[in-house]
């Protein structure tokens, strides 16, 4: 609601997402992509129509069960990276692994592998200021798959980004995809970092105006 006014922020999105895939959403801004990442990450709720993850209908889960599933099977990459001030890049990939009381081994383990894959294994103490934008985003990707979820959620994570940086990210997300397997979906309102981009939805006034699949021809 604004005001009085009563805003349809989707209309009618009928969408399926297969385990592994690579997916963009774009669009210009308000076109509803960030309340659609919403209803994906199982933050927002549906008035009309049905979301099933995993196979589960999310409309019979608990606020619990919800909260569970975040914790455990999705991991969300913000554009304003969302880290911790105080903690260096190590520590801010460990506090989720924290949350979760996994073993503290484990926790230490999977952090520096995630920064050896990231490429920052030799900043891990450095702190976010101490970072560079791209760099701030690499330990945010390394915090979202340290908890190996089935679902990497990314609204706008190029945002803050230079083109060149917002390129290497979007690049460094396709390579952990293929590595790893994890669905990935991220939003973005520049159409230049789709070139890679196996699948791409064009969402306009809260509707799936495109669909492609095959990029060789160029952009829908």
């Amino acid at each position: 609601m604004l005001g009085e006014t009563r805003i349809r922020a989707l209309r009618g999105v009928d969408l399926e997402v297969m385990p592994g895939e690579f997916l963009a959403i774009w669009g210009p801004s308000g076109s509803g992509k960030s309340t659609l990442m919403n209803v994906l990450g199982l933050i927002d709720a549906v008035d009309a129509g049905r979301v099933l993850f995993d196979g589960e209908d999310v409309a019979l889960l608990s606020d619990d069960e919800l909260s569970d599933r975040r914790n455990h099977k999705i991991g969300f990459v913000f554009q304003s990276f969302n880290l911790i001030p105080v903690l260096s890049a190590r520590e801010n990939i460990m506090l989720p692994l924290q949350l979760r009381r996994c073993p503290e081994a484990e926790i230490v383990e999977r952090a520096d592998e995630w920064l050896r894959k990231v490429g920052l294994e030799k900043l891990r103490d450095f702190r976010p200021d101490q970072l560079s934008g791209g760099q701030r985003q690499r330990v945010a990707i390394a915090r979202a798959l340290a908890g190996h979820p089935k679902l990497v959620i990314a609204d706008e994570p190029t945002a803050n980004l230079d083109s060149v940086t917002g390129h290497e990210v979007i690049d460094l997300m396709e390579q952990l995809n293929e590595e790893t397997g994890v669905t990935c979906i991220f939003t973005t309102h520049d159409p230049r970092l789709l070139d890679r981009v196996p699948r791409q939805l064009r969402l306009n006034d809260g509707m799936i105006t495109n669909e492609r699949y095959d990029t060789a021809e160029g952009l829908p």
